[in-house]
């Protein structure tokens, strides 16, 4: 039996449902100085690479207002609530090519981007693709299914919404220490299941030398932080390997439970992105979800989000069994999917 750690009451134990009230902890608003800002170094930054989107810097889009607010919200990222949402954009006045060099040139000022899938997309798409997500070969943001709380590989995903679904979709967060702490007052015998190494799908896209899997525990308790790592599909569909560690029926009782409370109205926070919105997402201490979705019948209206994943400087250590998923655990150098061949782009149109 190991030792579990204490209650957690840093600032990302929250409850969602009183964070729902205080938006203004968590929104930051724009000012028209920010988007003027914006738009200048949108301009600034197709000069200086045209269409290579990866190429930009935060040298190359200058943000001499807005970089340091967004700077302060990374700390919040690391060492407050873990996420923030950044409103006001008219997203209405770019191109979908603006769109994208603006908002990766907004990451930049936050950290690194990361590739977040085989074929080396540092800037990526999230839509229905049509896709089932039993396929799997597939990854859940390409269907239009609800997506279950999990995790992505990188210390922060960030989100700018470029047009909502006809219904549905919304974005829900909720805190892993809050989850913890609930957990251990609820099933404390279960508890230290979560703290095995249990095993998770790659859905296909290996790195050279690595298992069709890898193994590292929904929790971690390492340099007295509490990191989390989780999805739920990928741990099922790991047990289609023969060698992959097999789940007990307690690792199942446990991982059922941990699904139920994320899924507890009283524990997350949900929230509906509007064409323009930025959201950002700290992986190592909150879980993600999106609700299912309809979609406009027109294919042009179609509900589109551009992603980044980011490796941010000043991050907390990772233990060591990170690098199986993150390549490496060197702070603002780890993260994303690697796989023989891969090349860095940043495509337009996903």
């Amino acid at each position: 039996m190991i030792d579990l750690p204490p209650r957690q009451d840093r600032a990302a134990a929250w409850y969602g449902p009183a964070l729902a009230r205080r938006p203004d902890a968590w929104t930051v608003h724009l000012k028209t100085g920010h988007i003027d800002e914006m738009e200048a170094a949108v301009q600034t930054a197709m000069a200086t690479h045209g269409e290579d989107i990866a190429a930009i810097s935060s040298g190359t889009f200058p943000l001499p207002t807005l970089g340091p607010v967004l700077v302060s919200l990374r700390e919040r990222l690391i060492n407050g609530l873990g996420f923030a949402l950044i409103r006001g954009l008219p997203i209405e006045r770019f191109s979908r090519r603006q769109a994208a060099t603006l908002f990766f040139g907004v990451g930049t000022h936050l950290g690194r981007a990361r590739s977040q899938n085989a074929a080396g997309h540092i800037l990526g798409h999230v839509r229905d693709a049509g896709k089932a997500a039993t396929d799997t070969d597939v990854r859940i943001y390409q269907t239009r299914e609800r997506q279950t709380f999990h995790t992505d590989s990188a210390d922060v995903v960030a989100l700018l919404c470029l047009k909502q679904s006809k219904s549905g979709g919304e974005s829900l967060l909720v805190s892993a220490e809050t989850l913890y702490n609930v957990f251990l007052d609820r099933r404390p015998d279960l508890l230290p299941r979560l703290f095995d190494a249990i095993a998770t799908d790659r859905r296909g896209e290996v790195p050279t030398g690595m298992k069709p899997y890898f193994e590292i525990p929904v929790y971690s308790w390492f340099a007295d932080r509490l990191t989390v790592m989780y999805q739920r599909q990928y741990i099922d569909s790991a047990q289609r390997f023969p060698a992959a560690p097999r789940l007990t029926p307690d690792h199942v009782a446990a991982l059922d439970l941990f699904d139920e409370l994320a899924d507890d109205q009283a524990l997350h926070l949900t929230m509906r992105l509007e064409p323009g919105d930025m959201q950002f997402v700290y992986n190592h201490a909150l879980l993600h979800d999106r609700r299912g979705f309809e979609d406009w019948p027109e294919p042009e209206r179609h509900r589109h989000l551009l992603r980044l994943w980011l490796t941010v400087p000043g991050d907390r250590p990772l233990p060591d069994v990170f690098a199986q998923r993150f390549g490496a655990t060197t702070i603002g150098d780890r993260g994303g999917i690697v796989v023989p061949g891969m090349r860095h782009c940043a495509p337009i149109d996903g």
